[in-house]
């Protein structure tokens, strides 16, 4: 019985509802109205039941013509949706950008490169997803984004890599800190004290326990989370010490903490994704731009908070 429901049944049904009678129905769809009385009678029969009561000569949406006339609305909402989207790509100042990033770069790289992008491209859309990975490397294989932003150093299958920067991991501590007098801290510095880490699953987390361990140096290990934003704002409550990404670190100064560099060099890298198979966005270049200009800046930034490179 439902093959036989046409489009053109809905319409009319969607038209007598919209406009209340079936003369407004008409004048909608152009139309007579014996043409609508005609369509709207065959939907009836096709679904065996009443859409409307009718008494002296006006309709009244049954229980069930109402119940049908929202699930008729959710249908048209996405068709317009789909028509709009259809006029926008058909306009040369309507330009999207999707970018897929790590979460720390969207609060950390992002905010300043956006602005720039946007002083170029006033009205470019730009849609900012965060991500971990590796479910970010398998999307940006999937060809699901324009642009990606990782801290893996390999290309992911479907994609081309682009280096972007290149820094160490930092240190953070507490304002007051007696280790503050010193311009650079080494592994045995951080010998009984506490220390806040990242989760023990967290690459850069293992990289910084077997560092430790090779130095035979002891921590005191009570406290670790999978933010490193969060592992700064424990450091700023004077919770302990800790070995952060160098932009994450350049966020926390506004809370009043302080960085040093580290003796022993923990890389610490981004690199942009492109991908190979989705059809080219030319704001991709800009973007590009953008964000090696934002890291020019951060870098300055940091080598003023870190000071000269001396003991």
């Amino acid at each position: 019985m439902s093959l036989n429901v046409t489009h053109r049944h809905i319409e009319v049904f969607r038209a007598v509802m919209t406009a209340g009678s079936v003369t407004g129905a008409a004048g909608l769809l152009h139309t007579s109205q014996p043409t609508i009385s005609r369509e709207l009678a065959r939907l009836e029969h096709l679904l065996a039941y009443a859409l409307f009561e009718r008494a002296h000569g006006r309709l009244k949406p049954t229980a069930r013509g109402l119940a049908l006339f929202e699930e008729v609305q959710r249908s048209y909402q996405g068709l317009d949706r789909i028509h709009q989207r259809a006029v926008q790509l058909g306009r040369s100042d309507q330009a999207e950008l999707s970018l897929l990033c790590l979460p720390t770069l969207c609060h950390a790289l992002m905010p300043g490169a956006c602005k720039s992008f946007f002083a170029q491209h006033a009205n470019a859309r730009l849609s900012l997803v965060p991500q971990e990975s590796p479910l970010l490397e398998e999307w940006m294989s999937g060809q699901r984004f324009d642009l990606g932003l990782t801290e893996q150093s390999h290309a992911a299958p479907g994609t081309t890599l682009q280096p972007l920067l290149s820094w160490d991991e930092v240190c953070v501590l507490p304002t007051g800190h007696p280790l503050l007098k010193r311009r650079r801290l080494q592994p045995a510095d951080f010998e009984g004290q506490p220390f806040i880490s990242l989760a023990a699953d967290d690459s850069y987390r293992q990289q910084l326990d077997r560092l430790f361990a090779e130095h035979g140096v002891q921590r005191q290990l009570r406290l670790e989370t999978h933010s490193a934003n969060a592992v700064c704002a424990m450091v700023g409550e004077g919770l302990g010490l800790a070995i952060v990404n160098p932009l994450t670190a350049l966020m926390s100064l506004k809370d009043g903490l302080q960085l040093r560099r580290l003796s022993v060099s923990v890389p610490f890298q981004v690199n942009a994704l492109l991908p190979q198979f989705r059809p080219a966005q030319a704001l991709v270049p800009d973007m590009l731009g953008c964000l090696r200009a934002q890291i020019s800046a951060l870098e300055a930034s940091l080598q003023s908070a870190l000071g000269p490179n001396k003991p």
